[in-house]
């Protein structure tokens, strides 16, 4: 499984209809999510867990998949870094 940053964006007149799309999956969906709301940001972040990019676009509500940003995540070890200094 990868771990992939999601940002879901919304305006604030969408803002109660995407917190309720969200919580309508559950409290655990819910939980994952990290909102800037209340700072003016109309922007959910989650950290998912999936198969694939396919499968994290499916776990979120449908109107927020067209302004959704999805980035894979992934860690380095400090052997890694050491290997890209002597890449160079």
């Amino acid at each position: 499984m990868a771990r992939y940053l999601v940002e879901s964006q919304h305006t604030p007149e969408e803002c109660l209809r995407a917190l309720d799309e969200v919580l309508a999956r559950g409290p655990d969906e819910l939980a994952r999510y990290d909102w800037g709301c209340a700072s003016g940001d109309h922007t959910g972040y989650a950290t998912i867990e999936a198969e694939s990019r396919t499968a994290v676009e499916a776990a979120l509500p449908e109107f927020l998949r067209y302004k959704m940003r999805i980035v894979e995540l992934n860690k380095f070890t400090p052997e890694q870094i050491r290997a890209f200094h002597r890449g160079l």
